[in-house]
C-alpha cells in the first residue's frame, strides 16, 4: 500500500457536504474563509481499495438489488476477529442504514412507546433524537468528571432508572468525551444492566480509531451469559459515512429474533455500494490504511491539545479514541453565547454545541480533528486569538 496522504487539502466545498456546505446557513460562518470542526467525517480520501471497489462498480455500470452476503459477513468477521479478538457468526449480522437507524431500529425492537431509554451524558445526540422520536422518554443518567475526565456513577444511577426504564444505550468508545471504557467498567455496564432488566445495546461506531497505545474491548467479549446488542460499521472507519451502512450484530437467539422481525416489517435491505466499499475495507490494506490514520489522528490531537490547554480557562478533555476533541470553556467564566461567539464569528471556526449532548454539556463544544494538519494548525492559532486577552 502507498503512504496516505493525509495532509492533502480536498476542496470539498460545493459537493453536497454537510459539513462545509451547511456550515455558513447554520452557524453564519463563512463558506470560503470558515473551518468547519462539526460534523463527524473526516476530510481524508478513503484507503485506495475502498475507491477501487466503486470503480469497479460503476465500470460495469448496471447498479441493480444487492444479492449475496458471503463475501461481505466473511470480511466483518475477518475484521473483528483480526483487530478486536471477537469470533462473529454471519446469521448473528444485520445490515442497517448506518446506526442511527440501527439504534432507531433497536429502540423499535425492544421497547414499546412511553418506555425509557437510558443514555449516560453528555452523549452522541442523535441518540436522544431517534428516541424522543419514537415516543420513549430519554433516561439521562450524567457522567461523573474525575479529573477531568469522565467515569461511570452506577450509585446515582441507581436512583435515576425505574421500572419504565427498558433499554441502556452505551456509546463506546465515549462520544464525545472521548474515553475507551475499561474492561472493568464494561463488566458494570453488563451488572447494571443486568440488575434493571435492561436491553444492553452497545455502540461501537468508533471502535477503530483509537489514540496510539490504546485498546478496545468489544462489550461482547465482556458480557459472558448476558445477552448484549452489537452496533458496528466500516463508515467512521473508513470516512465512508455517506453510503449509510451499519451492522447491528446480536449473538442471543431470543434479541436476534425481535430484531429480525422489525427489520422484515420494516422491509429494510442494504445499498449495494455500502456493501461493496465495506467488503474491501475490511481487508489487510485496510488495516494498514487505518494504522497510519491513527497515528496521523493522534498527531493532530497532540498539537490540539497543546495549544489549547496554553489558554486560560480552555481544557481540552484528554483523547483516547475517536477524532473528536471536547474543550470544556467553564475557566474562561464566560457565558455560553460569549464563547460560542468567539469560536464562530472571532476565530470562524464551526464546532458542535455541547447542550445537544445532554446534561454535562453546557459550558462545552466539540470540535473534529480529523482534516489535514495544516488546518488543524490554522484551527488554533485562531483560537489563541479569539482568546488572547485572556492570555
Amino acid at each position: 500500500m502507498s503512504t496516505p496522504d493525509f495532509d492533502e487539502i480536498i476542496d470539498r466545498r460545493g459537493t453536497h457536504s454537510a459539513k462545509w456546505d451547511s456550515m455558513e446557513g447554520i452557524y453564519g460562518v463563512p463558506a470560503e474563509t470558515g473551518i468547519p470542526m462539526w460534523v463527524a467525517d473526516m476530510d481524508f480520501r478513503p484507503p485506495a481499495c475502498v475507491q477501487k471497489a466503486l470503480e469497479e462498480m460503476t465500470r460495469q455500470g448496471v447498479y441493480g438489488y444487492w444479492g449475496g452476503n458471503a463475501e461481505y459477513n466473511a470480511a466483518i468477521r475477518w475484521w473483528m476477529k483480526t483487530r478486536h479478538g471477537w469470533e462473529v457468526q454471519d446469521d448473528w449480522i444485520f445490515t442497517t442504514h448506518g446506526l442511527v437507524n440501527g439504534t432507531a431500529l433497536c429502540v423499535d425492537a425492544f421497547t414499546s412507546e412511553g418506555d425509557g431509554v437510558m443514555l449516560m451524558t453528555p452523549v452522541y445526540h442523535a441518540f436522544a433524537r431517534v428516541i424522543k422520536a419514537a415516543g420513549r422518554e430519554v433516561v439521562e443518567c450524567p457522567l461523573k468528571l474525575v479529573d477531568g475526565r469522565y467515569q461511570m456513577d452506577f450509585d446515582a444511577w441507581d436512583g435515576i432508572v425505574d421500572a419504565k426504564t427498558r433499554m441502556l444505550v452505551l456509546c463506546s468508545p465515549h462520544n464525545p468525551g472521548g474515553r475507551v471504557w475499561t474492561q472493568d467498567e464494561l463488566a458494570q455496564v453488563v451488572e447494571f444492566a443486568r440488575k434493571h432488566d435492561l436491553v444492553l445495546v452497545s455502540d461501537e461506531i468508533h471502535h477503530d480509531l483509537l489514540m496510539l497505545g490504546q485498546t478496545h474491548v468489544p462489550m461482547a467479549k465482556v458480557a459472558g451469559d448476558f445477552p448484549v446488542v452489537m452496533m458496528t460499521a466500516t463508515t467512521k472507519t473508513f470516512n465512508i459515512a455517506g453510503t449509510h451502512s451499519g451492522n447491528v450484530i446480536i449473538a442471543d437467539p431470543a434479541l436476534r429474533a425481535r430484531f429480525a422481525a422489525r427489520m422484515g416489517a420494516l422491509g429494510i435491505s442494504p445499498n449495494s455500494f455500502g456493501m461493496a466499499m465495506a467488503t474491501a475495507a475490511y481487508s489487510p490494506e485496510g488495516a494498514e490504511w487505518v494504522d497510519a490514520l491513527c497515528a496521523y489522528l493522534d498527531g493532530n490531537r497532540q498539537i490540539f491539545d497543546e495549544a489549547v490547554n496554553a489558554i486560560p480557562g480552555l481544557r481540552s478533555m484528554p483523547l483516547e479514541a475517536t477524532y473528536l476533541a471536547w474543550v470544556d470553556f467553564s475557566g474562561t467564566g464566560m457565558a455560553r453565547e460569549e464563547f460560542t461567539r468567539r469560536v464562530e464569528t472571532d476565530a470562524q471556526i464551526a464546532a458542535n454545541y455541547g447542550t445537544t449532548f445532554g446534561k454535562g454539556g453546557e459550558a462545552y463544544l466539540r470540535f473534529n480533528l480529523a482534516t489535514p494538519r495544516a488546518r488543524v494548525e490554522e484551527a488554533v492559532t485562531r483560537l489563541q486569538q479569539a482568546f488572547a486577552d485572556l492570555q
